[in-house]
């Protein structure tokens, strides 16, 4: 086995941890390379996944703007928005549309509130796609509304991520009675013989007669609206959209839909014309391990190395890869307002650590971090130059870049980027900012726990 790990010429930490496990612990290291370590690589991914739709470019050949060198104009006079554009086209398959109005949904309550209502007004179709979805009160109040609206003739299919959601797929069997198609994402039977386990769908996407759609980090559960006294407040971004950009939603779910069930569906239904909505140049960029390039490392990076004036991020989960550490470190160097909102109340307290033990190099170099204090956060933001904003699944880590299924929306608006940054100063307010001096006198414990956290992070 230490054979094996040596010639898969992965990334040399990881290949290093994996051998020290196995020598130290040879009979549970070989398990948990079975368990966690095995390379997938990304044509077998792909052999898995591709149906490739072949009708969507036909139908979408007339609605949607490919970003040619005059295209990309309309991303403005900034060399960011144009650079970011042509990336995520290339890079993530990202189509480029001008027709889209968005609306930024704060937390749960809301978030919740304002999907219902769309929900209530189906017509034709309701496609959903979580990674977590429990039958708890919030969870069985829409399972509920989704039975009820496929009672009324609506098409409903549910795709959750196959890993831990026994609780809902034990409701599988009823919702198929009423005619709620379901399916399970990558489902795990048998751990230790599946190269799949690492590979999870952590999409959150909601499509409505292919008119509305929904992303961003908010699961179905309780704990999501703050009903879990135990965890307590829950800080989470989501995203309404409207227009050709939900066409790019519309056909992520029903690839997806399709490796899970390996149903070719697609046709004109699912992609209605547009009204028209606004004028928020938008791009949707679905990313995961089976894409050709890294996809979302590459565009965050891009994206970070390109801003001239501010850098604003809040994520949950923090282990970058060292050449976004660089990249960092190099804006706050040349004097861009670089500002870090983390979780302050941990919820998986190795990632917790790891995350923290990149702090005091990024202080030094003149990054701005702060802890959340009010509750958890959990949602995945960034905002750039007052210009972009993104609001996606995607957390600023490891797991998120390289193994995840993820999706994110960019949006190239001012307007949109300040609506973000209102949330983004309110979060600072809820927040503990960490200074270089004060953080340096943390206890010893602390030094090893974080130390220890960052030395298995490769693995998390």
């Amino acid at each position: 086995m230490g054979s094996v790990i040596f010639f898969e010429n992965r990334d040399p930490t990881k290949t290093i941890i994996w051998l020290l496990i196995l020598g130290v612990l040879p009979v549970l290291g070989a398990l948990l390379y079975l368990l966690l370590g095995r390379v997938v690589r990304k044509r077998r991914v792909s052999r898995h996944k591709q149906v490739r739709l072949e009708k969507t470019e036909e139908i979408l050949k007339d609605r949607q703007v490919r970003p040619s060198v005059e295209d990309v104009q309309q991303a403005g006079d900034i060399p960011m928005n144009r650079k970011l554009a042509r990336l995520l086209f290339n890079d993530a398959d990202a189509p480029l549309t001008l027709n889209n109005r968005s609306q930024v949904l704060t937390n749960g309550k809301k978030t919740f509130r304002v999907l219902f209502a769309e929900l209530e007004k189906a017509k034709d179709h309701i496609h959903l796609e979580y990674y977590i979805f429990h039958n708890d009160a919030i969870g069985k109040d829409i399972l509920n509304l989704l039975m009820r609206k496929a009672a009324e003739g609506v098409k409903i299919r549910v795709l959750v991520d196959g890993l831990g959601n026994s609780s809902l797929t034990k409701r599988f069997g009823e919702l198929k009675k009423v005619g709620v198609e379901t399916a399970g994402f990558y489902p795990v039977r048998f751990p230790f013989l599946s190269r799949r386990l690492n590979l999870r769908n952590h999409r959150k996407i909601v499509v409505i007669d292919g008119r509305v759609g929904f992303l961003g980090g908010l699961n179905v559960g309780d704990e999501y609206l703050s009903r879990n006294k135990k965890i307590g407040f829950w800080r989470d971004t989501f995203l309404k959209l409207e227009g050709d950009s939900v066409n790019s939603l519309q056909t992520v779910f029903l690839n997806d839909w399709n490796v899970a069930t390996h149903e070719g569906i697609n046709g004109t239904r699912y992609y209605p014309q547009a009204l028209q909505l606004g004028n928020q140049l938008t791009q949707i960029a679905a990313t995961g391990p089976d894409s050709d390039w890294g996809s979302m490392l590459q565009i965050f990076f891009v994206a970070l190395t390109s801003a001239e004036k501010t850098i604003y991020i809040e994520t949950p989960y923090f282990i970058p890869d060292e050449g976004s550490v660089m990249a960092l470190k190099t804006a706050a160097l040349s004097g861009i307002d670089v500002r870090i909102i983390l979780m302050g109340v941990p919820d998986h307290k190795i990632t917790y650590w790891a995350s923290l033990s990149y702090v005091e190099e990024l202080l030094e170099s003149g990054v701005r971090i702060y802890r959340y204090t009010k509750g958890i956060l959990h949602a995945k933001v960034l905002i750039l130059d007052t210009e972009i904003g993104v609001v996606g699944s995607t957390n600023f880590d490891i797991r998120s870049f390289s193994l995840n299924f993820e999706i994110s929306a960019f949006i190239y608006d001012p307007t949109f980027a300040q609506r973000l940054e209102i949330d983004f100063h309110q979060d600072l307010a809820d927040s503990e900012e960490l200074l270089l001096e004060e953080y340096k006198l943390r206890s010893f414990s602390n030094r090893i726990k974080e130390s220890s956290a960052r030395l298995f992070s490769p693995l998390l």
